[in-house]
């Protein structure tokens, strides 16, 4: 998910109650809710395939899910001793290393299961298994998401600064609560309804190897269907209510040029397949070479410039 719906998941763990349990309770909270996408800072270092070989992978593995916690706690601790003892005198609540560990791991935790939500995946088992999982429920960017746990936040903030006792206060936390259910009863909505299209799609359609229902970007109710039919993709639009299916177009995947072969074996190639889910291709000569440009069928058109293609020129005989 965006870093958007991270952020919010995060403040609204934190007025659900948690942030009362230890100093910096919102921080670590919200960094952890985000940490793990701290492999984006690649795109700076390395090549766009450099980018999608190593994002989503080792920072959002379950050796991250361990050592992560401990580094979050250990940097708030030491922000804690590095403020000095003094300015923590007049607190109501101290920095307590039990429960900065434990918000620190939920916060943490919270980020690969949003990010298992959506088409892009996330390698759960890294870095033991470069697998990938999808979800396929949500969309990257869900303004319904956005929308609910927003709400949840401010009312919960206006009734904790209207509260006029203690009792009150507690109650405050309600209304952000009530947005976490929601925004959860949400996702799991979605994702059963993509694995019921999913089945409803293979029932009335020819045979594939693999497909996707995907969501669409603020629509509950479309979904996009890419399926692989061995050297094809078909692509169409399934609608919920009522079920049904509509097949736009068949197209090549373009994998039987020699070309792709070579250039599927160069390290930008190697980087690209192994995170690219539906690969597409298409060659050209250029000059004394071939011109192969793959891209993702989820994320861009064949032969365009995208985040999600690479361009690589392999020599001619590679046709």
């Amino acid at each position: 998910m965006d870093n958007l719906t991270h952020t919010l998941v995060g403040l609204a763990l934190a007025d659900s109650g948690l942030k009362r349990t230890t100093r910096f309770g919102t921080a670590v909270l919200v960094v952890g809710a985000n940490l793990p996408d701290l492999d984006g800072l690649v795109y700076f270092a390395g090549s766009g395939t450099d980018a999608l070989a190593f994002r989503r992978g080792w920072t959002h593995g379950v050796l991250a899910m361990v050592v992560l916690p401990l580094l979050l706690t250990a940097a708030a601790l030491g922000w804690s001793r590095l403020a000095g003892r003094r300015r923590d005198e007049g607190l109501a609540i101290q920095a307590d290393p039990g429960w900065l560990l434990r918000l620190a791991t939920i916060g943490i935790w919270s980020h690969p299961l949003l990010d298992l939500l959506n088409t892009y995946g996330v390698r759960l088992l890294m870095p033991f298994s470069g697998k990938w999982f999808y979800g396929d429920a949500l969309f990257i960017i869900d303004p319904w998401v956005w929308a609910v746990l927003l709400l949840g936040i401010i009312f919960s903030r206006r009734r904790r600064r209207r509260a006029a006792s203690p009792a009150e206060s507690n109650r405050a936390t309600r209304p952000v609560r009530v947005a976490l259910g929601v925004a959860a009863a949400y996702a799991l909505v979605m994702a059963i309804s993509s694995r019921a299209g999913r089945a409803y799609v293979e029932r009335w359609s020819q045979a594939a190897q693999r497909t996707m229902v995907a969501p669409v970007p603020g629509t509950p109710f479309r979904r996009e269907v890419i399926r692989d039919l061995g050297g094809k993709y078909e692509f169409g639009e399934l609608i919920l209510l009522p079920p049904a299916y509509t097949r736009s177009s068949v197209e090549s995947t373009g994998s039987d040029a020699a070309a792709v072969r070579v250039a599927s074996a160069t390290p930008a190639g190697i980087q690209f397949l192994q995170w690219s889910r539906f690969p597409r291709f298409v060659t050209a000569r250029l000059g004394d070479g071939m011109r192969v440009i793959m891209s993702d069928a989820r994320y861009a058109n064949p032969g365009g410039a995208s985040w999600a293609s690479v361009v690589i020129t392999v020599p001619r005989e590679g046709r």
